[in-house]
Protein backbone atom coordinates (compact mmCIF):
# COMPACT_ATOMS: atom_id res chain seq x y z
CA UNK A 1 0.00 0.00 0.00
CA UNK A 2 1.12 3.73 -0.38
CA UNK A 3 2.24 5.13 2.50
CA UNK A 4 2.42 8.88 1.26
CA UNK A 5 -0.20 11.10 -1.13
CA UNK A 6 -0.31 14.66 -2.56
CA UNK A 7 -3.59 15.85 -3.17
CA UNK A 8 -3.55 18.24 -5.66
CA UNK A 9 -6.84 19.62 -5.88
CA UNK A 10 -9.08 21.34 -3.35
CA UNK A 11 -12.47 21.72 -1.54
CA UNK A 12 -14.82 18.93 -0.93
CA UNK A 13 -13.14 16.26 -3.36
CA UNK A 14 -9.42 16.95 -1.77
CA UNK A 15 -11.50 16.11 1.56
CA UNK A 16 -13.04 13.04 0.32
CA UNK A 17 -9.38 11.59 -0.72
CA UNK A 18 -8.60 12.82 2.58
CA UNK A 19 -10.65 10.58 4.35
CA UNK A 20 -9.92 7.35 2.26
CA UNK A 21 -6.50 7.91 2.86
CA UNK A 22 -7.19 7.75 6.76
CA UNK A 23 -8.93 4.68 6.45
CA UNK A 24 -6.02 3.27 4.98
CA UNK A 25 -3.45 4.76 7.11
CA UNK A 26 -1.88 5.86 4.10
CA UNK A 27 -0.80 9.91 5.31
CA UNK A 28 -2.37 12.53 3.14
CA UNK A 29 -0.98 15.79 2.03
CA UNK A 30 -3.01 18.87 1.05
CA UNK A 31 -2.32 21.98 -1.17
CA UNK A 32 -3.49 25.12 -1.25
CA UNK A 33 -3.72 28.35 -2.57
CA UNK A 34 -3.87 31.90 -0.34
CA UNK A 35 -7.34 32.16 -0.80
CA UNK A 36 -7.82 28.08 0.86
CA UNK A 37 -5.55 28.69 3.83
CA UNK A 38 -7.32 27.51 6.74
CA UNK A 39 -10.54 25.79 4.64
CA UNK A 40 -11.19 22.23 5.71
CA UNK A 41 -9.43 20.35 3.22
CA UNK A 42 -5.91 22.30 4.47
CA UNK A 43 -6.84 22.00 8.47
CA UNK A 44 -7.92 17.88 7.70
CA UNK A 45 -5.19 16.78 6.02
CA UNK A 46 -2.01 15.37 8.01
CA UNK A 47 0.32 18.26 6.11
CA UNK A 48 -0.56 20.91 3.91
CA UNK A 49 1.53 22.52 1.49
CA UNK A 50 1.01 26.52 0.15
CA UNK A 51 1.67 26.46 -3.70
CA UNK A 52 0.52 29.93 -4.38
CA UNK A 53 -1.44 32.75 -4.83
CA UNK A 54 -5.41 32.01 -5.62
CA UNK A 55 -5.66 32.36 -9.16
CA UNK A 56 -5.37 29.07 -10.21
CA UNK A 57 -3.16 28.86 -13.06
CA UNK A 58 -0.77 30.24 -10.21
CA UNK A 59 -1.26 27.45 -7.89
CA UNK A 60 -3.47 24.59 -8.81
CA UNK A 61 -3.16 24.45 -12.64
CA UNK A 62 0.84 24.93 -12.11
CA UNK A 63 1.95 21.82 -12.39
CA UNK A 64 5.55 22.42 -11.47
CA UNK A 65 4.70 24.00 -8.44
CA UNK A 66 2.65 20.64 -7.01
CA UNK A 67 5.49 18.22 -8.06
CA UNK A 68 7.63 20.56 -5.99
CA UNK A 69 5.39 20.24 -3.38
CA UNK A 70 5.26 16.38 -3.65
CA UNK A 71 9.06 16.12 -3.90
CA UNK A 72 9.59 18.33 -0.55
CA UNK A 73 6.98 16.72 1.48
CA UNK A 74 8.48 12.88 0.41
CA UNK A 75 4.81 12.07 -1.44
CA UNK A 76 4.75 8.71 -3.01
CA UNK A 77 1.42 9.42 -5.06
CA UNK A 78 -0.55 12.38 -6.71
CA UNK A 79 -4.18 11.93 -6.70
CA UNK A 80 -5.60 14.67 -9.00
CA UNK A 81 -9.08 14.54 -7.80
CA UNK A 82 -11.00 16.03 -10.37
CA UNK A 83 -10.83 19.35 -12.61
CA UNK A 84 -8.12 21.40 -12.96
CA UNK A 85 -5.09 18.39 -13.80
CA UNK A 86 -6.89 15.44 -13.75
CA UNK A 87 -7.13 15.19 -17.34
CA UNK A 88 -3.92 16.80 -18.55
CA UNK A 89 -1.83 13.90 -20.05
CA UNK A 90 0.96 15.90 -20.02
CA UNK A 91 0.99 16.34 -15.68
CA UNK A 92 0.42 12.58 -15.53
CA UNK A 93 3.48 11.85 -17.88
CA UNK A 94 5.09 14.58 -15.58
CA UNK A 95 4.49 12.84 -12.70
CA UNK A 96 5.75 9.66 -13.87
CA UNK A 97 8.80 10.67 -14.93
CA UNK A 98 9.41 12.54 -11.17
CA UNK A 99 8.88 8.84 -9.87
CA UNK A 100 5.63 9.25 -8.85
CA UNK A 101 2.64 7.20 -8.65
CA UNK A 102 -0.82 8.62 -10.80
CA UNK A 103 -3.75 7.70 -9.01
CA UNK A 104 -5.28 7.17 -12.39
CA UNK A 105 -4.96 5.51 -15.71
CA UNK A 106 -2.28 5.90 -17.31
CA UNK A 107 -0.86 8.38 -19.15
CA UNK A 108 -1.57 7.64 -22.69
CA UNK A 109 -4.80 6.98 -22.22
CA UNK A 110 -5.64 9.92 -20.95
CA UNK A 111 -4.16 11.46 -24.39
CA UNK A 112 -5.92 8.86 -26.28
CA UNK A 113 -9.70 9.71 -24.63
CA UNK A 114 -8.94 13.27 -24.27
CA UNK A 115 -8.31 13.74 -28.11
CA UNK A 116 -12.36 13.35 -28.93
CA UNK A 117 -12.03 12.34 -32.43
CA UNK A 118 -9.23 9.27 -31.43
CA UNK A 119 -12.09 8.41 -29.12
CA UNK A 120 -14.77 8.09 -31.24
CA UNK A 121 -12.34 6.12 -33.77
CA UNK A 122 -11.29 4.02 -30.94
CA UNK A 123 -14.75 3.21 -29.55
CA UNK A 124 -15.90 2.30 -33.42
CA UNK A 125 -12.83 -0.33 -33.43
CA UNK A 126 -14.34 -1.64 -30.49
CA UNK A 127 -18.14 -1.69 -31.76
CA UNK A 128 -19.24 0.85 -29.43
CA UNK A 129 -21.84 3.06 -31.49
CA UNK A 130 -20.90 6.83 -31.75
CA UNK A 131 -23.31 9.79 -32.89
CA UNK A 132 -23.35 9.98 -36.75
CA UNK A 133 -20.44 12.75 -37.64
CA UNK A 134 -17.10 13.54 -38.98
CA UNK A 135 -14.31 11.02 -39.09
CA UNK A 136 -12.12 13.84 -37.84
CA UNK A 137 -11.72 18.00 -37.09
CA UNK A 138 -13.37 19.71 -40.02
CA UNK A 139 -11.03 22.53 -41.51
CA UNK A 140 -13.05 24.94 -42.09
CA UNK A 141 -16.70 26.13 -41.85
CA UNK A 142 -17.19 25.09 -45.59
CA UNK A 143 -16.00 21.40 -44.68
CA UNK A 144 -18.63 21.41 -41.46
CA UNK A 145 -21.76 23.24 -43.86
CA UNK A 146 -20.74 19.96 -45.76
CA UNK A 147 -20.69 17.63 -43.32
CA UNK A 148 -24.00 19.68 -41.37
CA UNK A 149 -25.08 18.84 -44.63
CA UNK A 150 -24.62 14.81 -45.23
CA UNK A 151 -26.09 14.28 -41.17
CA UNK A 152 -28.93 16.59 -40.96
CA UNK A 153 -29.35 19.80 -39.11
CA UNK A 154 -29.47 20.64 -36.18
CA UNK A 155 -25.45 19.66 -35.42
CA UNK A 156 -23.01 20.14 -32.47
CA UNK A 157 -19.88 21.81 -32.87
CA UNK A 158 -17.02 20.41 -30.51
CA UNK A 159 -13.47 21.21 -29.71
CA UNK A 160 -11.66 18.02 -30.87
CA UNK A 161 -9.02 18.82 -27.46
CA UNK A 162 -11.83 19.01 -25.29
CA UNK A 163 -14.25 17.51 -22.84
CA UNK A 164 -17.06 17.85 -20.06
CA UNK A 165 -19.39 20.04 -22.55
CA UNK A 166 -16.94 23.09 -22.32
CA UNK A 167 -17.00 24.75 -25.96
CA UNK A 168 -19.84 23.10 -27.23
CA UNK A 169 -21.84 25.07 -29.90
CA UNK A 170 -25.07 23.90 -31.28
CA UNK A 171 -26.08 24.86 -34.63
CA UNK A 172 -30.08 25.05 -36.31
CA UNK A 173 -29.64 25.10 -39.93
CA UNK A 174 -26.99 26.24 -42.66
CA UNK A 175 -27.52 30.11 -41.75
CA UNK A 176 -25.91 30.22 -38.45
CA UNK A 177 -23.22 27.62 -39.13
CA UNK A 178 -20.71 30.20 -39.98
CA UNK A 179 -21.18 32.59 -37.13
CA UNK A 180 -20.93 29.34 -34.85
CA UNK A 181 -18.24 27.86 -36.57
CA UNK A 182 -16.28 31.13 -35.34
CA UNK A 183 -17.62 31.54 -31.79
CA UNK A 184 -16.77 27.41 -31.07
CA UNK A 185 -13.01 28.04 -32.69
CA UNK A 186 -12.97 31.31 -29.97
CA UNK A 187 -13.72 28.72 -27.27
CA UNK A 188 -12.21 26.04 -28.23
CA UNK A 189 -8.79 28.16 -28.45
CA UNK A 190 -9.60 30.05 -25.15
CA UNK A 191 -10.60 26.88 -22.89
CA UNK A 192 -8.03 23.34 -24.84
CA UNK A 193 -5.24 25.77 -26.54
CA UNK A 194 -6.44 24.52 -29.65
CA UNK A 195 -9.07 25.30 -32.27
CA UNK A 196 -9.50 22.51 -33.47
CA UNK A 197 -13.54 21.32 -34.20
CA UNK A 198 -15.77 18.08 -35.26
CA UNK A 199 -18.73 17.82 -36.50
CA UNK A 200 -21.69 15.62 -34.67
CA UNK A 201 -25.91 15.04 -34.88
CA UNK A 202 -27.45 16.66 -32.07
CA UNK A 203 -29.86 14.96 -30.79
CA UNK A 204 -33.56 16.64 -29.52
CA UNK A 205 -34.09 15.65 -26.13
CA UNK A 206 -31.76 12.76 -25.12
CA UNK A 207 -30.91 11.33 -21.71
CA UNK A 208 -27.64 11.52 -20.52
CA UNK A 209 -26.52 7.98 -19.14
CA UNK A 210 -22.89 7.30 -17.83
CA UNK A 211 -21.26 3.81 -16.53
CA UNK A 212 -18.86 3.98 -14.11
CA UNK A 213 -15.75 1.31 -14.60
CA UNK A 214 -13.21 0.23 -13.06
CA UNK A 215 -9.91 -1.85 -14.09
CA UNK A 216 -6.58 -2.69 -12.64
CA UNK A 217 -3.20 -3.22 -14.25
CA UNK A 218 -3.71 -7.05 -14.89
CA UNK A 219 -6.00 -5.96 -17.64
CA UNK A 220 -9.30 -6.81 -15.54
CA UNK A 221 -12.39 -4.33 -15.79
CA UNK A 222 -15.59 -3.86 -14.30
CA UNK A 223 -18.56 -1.73 -13.90
CA UNK A 224 -20.78 -0.45 -11.57
CA UNK A 225 -23.63 0.15 -12.76
CA UNK A 226 -25.36 3.23 -14.55
CA UNK A 227 -25.98 7.18 -13.33
CA UNK A 228 -27.89 9.42 -15.07
CA UNK A 229 -27.20 12.94 -15.43
CA UNK A 230 -29.90 14.27 -17.78
CA UNK A 231 -30.58 17.42 -15.41
CA UNK A 232 -27.88 19.86 -16.56
CA UNK A 233 -27.44 23.42 -17.36
CA UNK A 234 -24.46 24.71 -19.98
CA UNK A 235 -23.93 20.99 -20.92
CA UNK A 236 -22.78 20.57 -17.08
CA UNK A 237 -24.46 18.51 -14.52
CA UNK A 238 -26.89 19.43 -11.48
CA UNK A 239 -28.15 16.63 -10.85
CA UNK A 240 -27.41 12.89 -10.95
CA UNK A 241 -29.04 9.69 -9.53
CA UNK A 242 -28.41 5.45 -9.78
CA UNK A 243 -30.29 3.31 -10.72
CA UNK A 244 -31.37 5.63 -13.82
CA UNK A 245 -34.92 5.83 -13.75
CA UNK A 246 -36.90 4.49 -17.10
CA UNK A 247 -34.37 2.28 -18.36
CA UNK A 248 -34.96 -1.20 -19.64
CA UNK A 249 -32.83 -3.96 -18.91
CA UNK A 250 -32.16 -4.70 -21.73
CA UNK A 251 -30.78 -0.96 -22.53
CA UNK A 252 -28.69 -1.48 -19.26
CA UNK A 253 -27.11 -4.34 -20.20
CA UNK A 254 -26.14 -3.02 -23.59
CA UNK A 255 -24.55 0.20 -21.88
CA UNK A 256 -22.93 -1.62 -19.30
CA UNK A 257 -21.29 -4.31 -21.83
CA UNK A 258 -20.30 -1.20 -24.38
CA UNK A 259 -18.48 0.54 -21.16
CA UNK A 260 -16.71 -2.58 -20.24
CA UNK A 261 -15.53 -3.32 -23.74
CA UNK A 262 -14.57 0.05 -24.50
CA UNK A 263 -12.54 0.34 -21.50
CA UNK A 264 -10.69 -2.73 -21.76
CA UNK A 265 -10.07 -1.67 -25.21
CA UNK A 266 -7.54 1.02 -24.16
CA UNK A 267 -6.12 -1.04 -21.62
CA UNK A 268 -8.18 0.93 -18.60
CA UNK A 269 -6.80 1.13 -15.20
CA UNK A 270 -8.51 2.62 -12.04
CA UNK A 271 -11.03 4.77 -12.17
CA UNK A 272 -13.07 6.36 -14.98
CA UNK A 273 -16.68 6.79 -16.53
CA UNK A 274 -18.02 6.19 -20.11
CA UNK A 275 -20.47 8.54 -21.07
CA UNK A 276 -23.57 7.86 -23.19
CA UNK A 277 -26.36 9.65 -25.12
CA UNK A 278 -29.33 7.74 -24.82
CA UNK A 279 -32.73 8.71 -27.45
CA UNK A 280 -35.51 5.73 -27.29
CA UNK A 281 -33.58 3.03 -27.57
CA UNK A 282 -30.25 3.62 -29.40
CA UNK A 283 -27.36 4.73 -27.56
CA UNK A 284 -24.11 6.44 -28.73
CA UNK A 285 -21.04 7.06 -26.99
CA UNK A 286 -20.24 10.91 -25.59
CA UNK A 287 -16.78 10.66 -24.20
CA UNK A 288 -14.85 8.91 -21.47
CA UNK A 289 -13.86 10.90 -18.35
CA UNK A 290 -10.58 9.21 -17.30
CA UNK A 291 -10.89 10.35 -13.46
CA UNK A 292 -12.85 10.05 -10.81
CA UNK A 293 -16.67 12.12 -11.68
CA UNK A 294 -18.06 14.39 -9.16
CA UNK A 295 -21.10 12.37 -8.57
CA UNK A 296 -19.61 8.82 -7.62
CA UNK A 297 -20.90 8.84 -3.96
CA UNK A 298 -24.51 7.70 -5.64
CA UNK A 299 -22.76 4.78 -7.01
CA UNK A 300 -20.82 4.07 -3.61
CA UNK A 301 -24.45 4.65 -1.89
CA UNK A 302 -25.75 1.84 -4.13
CA UNK A 303 -23.29 -0.64 -4.39
CA UNK A 304 -22.14 -0.56 -1.14
CA UNK A 305 -18.72 0.04 -2.94
CA UNK A 306 -15.66 2.71 -1.86
CA UNK A 307 -14.28 3.57 -5.31
CA UNK A 308 -11.48 6.75 -4.46
CA UNK A 309 -9.98 3.32 -1.43
CA UNK A 310 -10.03 1.18 -4.40
CA UNK A 311 -8.33 4.17 -6.02
CA UNK A 312 -5.53 4.30 -3.84
CA UNK A 313 -5.22 0.01 -3.80
CA UNK A 314 -5.02 -0.27 -7.52
CA UNK A 315 -2.47 2.85 -7.63
CA UNK A 316 -0.34 0.98 -4.93
CA UNK A 317 -0.30 -2.69 -7.69
CA UNK A 318 -2.94 -4.53 -5.95
CA UNK A 319 -5.61 -6.16 -7.82
CA UNK A 320 -9.61 -4.89 -8.17
CA UNK A 321 -10.80 -6.65 -4.93
CA UNK A 322 -13.88 -6.88 -6.74
CA UNK A 323 -16.14 -9.32 -8.75
CA UNK A 324 -18.55 -8.46 -11.50
CA UNK A 325 -21.17 -10.26 -10.27
CA UNK A 326 -20.61 -8.95 -6.46
CA UNK A 327 -21.57 -5.72 -7.36
CA UNK A 328 -25.32 -5.50 -7.20
CA UNK A 329 -27.50 -1.70 -7.11
CA UNK A 330 -29.45 -1.41 -3.87
CA UNK A 331 -32.49 0.96 -3.24
CA UNK A 332 -31.61 4.50 -4.85
CA UNK A 333 -29.64 7.64 -4.89
CA UNK A 334 -29.61 11.12 -5.91
CA UNK A 335 -27.51 13.53 -5.66
CA UNK A 336 -27.84 17.71 -5.81
CA UNK A 337 -24.89 19.60 -6.84
CA UNK A 338 -25.08 22.74 -4.27
CA UNK A 339 -23.56 25.87 -6.28
CA UNK A 340 -22.98 29.57 -5.11
CA UNK A 341 -25.15 29.86 -7.98
CA UNK A 342 -28.11 32.26 -8.96
CA UNK A 343 -30.35 29.77 -10.81
CA UNK A 344 -33.05 32.97 -11.13
CA UNK A 345 -29.62 34.91 -13.17
CA UNK A 346 -29.08 31.92 -15.15
CA UNK A 347 -27.17 30.60 -12.66
CA UNK A 348 -24.87 33.03 -12.28
CA UNK A 349 -21.63 32.47 -9.75
CA UNK A 350 -22.86 33.88 -6.53
CA UNK A 351 -19.21 34.89 -4.00
CA UNK A 352 -19.39 36.16 -0.63
CA UNK A 353 -18.59 35.03 2.83
CA UNK A 354 -20.75 32.05 4.15
CA UNK A 355 -22.18 33.82 7.46
CA UNK A 356 -24.69 30.65 8.06
CA UNK A 357 -23.81 27.01 7.30
CA UNK A 358 -26.21 24.70 8.82
CA UNK A 359 -26.46 21.75 6.57
CA UNK A 360 -29.27 18.82 7.36
CA UNK A 361 -28.95 15.50 9.07
CA UNK A 362 -30.79 12.35 9.04
CA UNK A 363 -31.36 8.97 8.12
CA UNK A 364 -30.03 8.22 4.58
CA UNK A 365 -28.35 11.81 3.82
CA UNK A 366 -24.81 11.57 2.86
CA UNK A 367 -22.99 15.39 2.63
CA UNK A 368 -19.51 15.86 0.47
CA UNK A 369 -18.73 19.75 1.37
CA UNK A 370 -15.27 21.81 1.13
CA UNK A 371 -16.72 24.93 3.09
CA UNK A 372 -17.83 25.47 6.68
CA UNK A 373 -18.77 28.93 8.52
CA UNK A 374 -17.08 31.09 7.39
CA UNK A 375 -15.44 30.43 4.54
CA UNK A 376 -14.96 32.93 1.88
CA UNK A 377 -16.49 31.37 -1.70
CA UNK A 378 -13.85 32.89 -4.17
CA UNK A 379 -14.20 34.33 -7.57
CA UNK A 380 -11.36 31.91 -8.97
CA UNK A 381 -12.90 28.86 -8.69
CA UNK A 382 -15.48 26.22 -9.44
CA UNK A 383 -18.72 27.70 -7.31
CA UNK A 384 -19.49 23.93 -5.73
CA UNK A 385 -20.20 24.50 -1.81
CA UNK A 386 -20.90 20.87 -1.74
CA UNK A 387 -22.79 17.68 -3.00
CA UNK A 388 -25.97 16.84 -1.08
CA UNK A 389 -26.65 12.93 -0.99
CA UNK A 390 -29.78 11.08 -0.40
CA UNK A 391 -30.76 8.04 -0.47
CA UNK A 392 -33.57 5.63 -0.03
CA UNK A 393 -35.40 2.06 -0.53
CA UNK A 394 -37.06 2.80 -3.28
CA UNK A 395 -36.43 5.93 -5.54
CA UNK A 396 -39.31 8.18 -4.07
CA UNK A 397 -38.31 7.42 -0.36
CA UNK A 398 -34.71 9.14 -2.00
CA UNK A 399 -36.79 11.65 -3.64
CA UNK A 400 -38.40 12.65 -0.73
CA UNK A 401 -35.52 12.45 1.85
CA UNK A 402 -33.88 14.81 -0.87
CA UNK A 403 -36.57 17.02 -0.62
CA UNK A 404 -36.86 17.30 2.82
CA UNK A 405 -33.06 18.02 3.14
CA UNK A 406 -33.11 20.76 0.95
CA UNK A 407 -35.77 22.40 2.67
CA UNK A 408 -33.52 22.19 6.13
CA UNK A 409 -30.40 23.23 4.10
CA UNK A 410 -29.36 26.61 5.99
CA UNK A 411 -27.28 28.69 3.68
CA UNK A 412 -26.81 32.31 4.66
CA UNK A 413 -24.05 34.89 3.22
CA UNK A 414 -24.27 33.45 -0.68
CA UNK A 415 -26.73 32.87 -2.86
CA UNK A 416 -27.64 28.96 -3.71
CA UNK A 417 -29.30 26.66 -6.28
CA UNK A 418 -31.47 25.01 -3.90
CA UNK A 419 -34.53 26.58 -4.79
CA UNK A 420 -33.96 25.37 -8.35
CA UNK A 421 -33.19 21.69 -6.69
CA UNK A 422 -36.71 22.33 -4.97
CA UNK A 423 -38.53 22.76 -7.97
CA UNK A 424 -36.94 19.97 -9.72
CA UNK A 425 -37.63 17.45 -6.74
CA UNK A 426 -41.35 18.66 -6.89
CA UNK A 427 -41.79 19.00 -10.74
CA UNK A 428 -44.05 16.36 -12.12
CA UNK A 429 -41.12 15.50 -14.82
CA UNK A 430 -38.90 14.36 -12.26
CA UNK A 431 -40.73 12.08 -9.93
CA UNK A 432 -41.91 10.05 -12.81
CA UNK A 433 -38.28 10.05 -13.93
CA UNK A 434 -39.23 11.82 -17.30
CA UNK A 435 -35.51 13.49 -17.85
CA UNK A 436 -33.79 14.59 -21.02
CA UNK A 437 -30.73 17.24 -21.35
CA UNK A 438 -32.94 20.02 -22.51
CA UNK A 439 -35.25 20.26 -19.59
CA UNK A 440 -33.41 23.48 -17.79
CA UNK A 441 -32.97 25.15 -21.12
CA UNK A 442 -36.12 24.80 -21.82
CA UNK A 443 -37.49 26.43 -18.70
CA UNK A 444 -39.29 23.57 -16.89
CA UNK A 445 -38.19 24.13 -13.39
CA UNK A 446 -38.36 28.10 -13.63
CA UNK A 447 -40.24 29.64 -10.53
Amino acid sequence: MLESVLIANRGEIARRVIRACRALGVRSIAVYSEADAGWPHVTDADEAVLIGPAPARESYLDGQRILTAARERGAQAIHPGYGFLSENWRFAKACEEAGLVWIGPPWRVIQQMGDKVGARREMQRAGVPVVPGSEGPVGSAEEARRMAGEIGYPVMLKAAAGGGGIGMVKVADAAALEQSYAAAERRAQAAFGAPALFVERYLTQPRHVEVQIFGDARGRVVHLHERECSIQRRHQKLIEESPAPSLTSDLKEQLTAAAVTGATSVGYVNAGTVEFIVQGREYYFLEMNTRLQVEHPVTEEVTGRDLVQEQLKVASGEPLTWRQEDIVQRGASIECRIYAEDAARNFMPSPGTLVRWVPPEGPGLRLESGVTEGCQVSVHYDPLLAKLVATGATREEARARMEAALEAFVIEGVKTAIPFHLRVMRSAAFREGRVHTQLVEQGAFNA
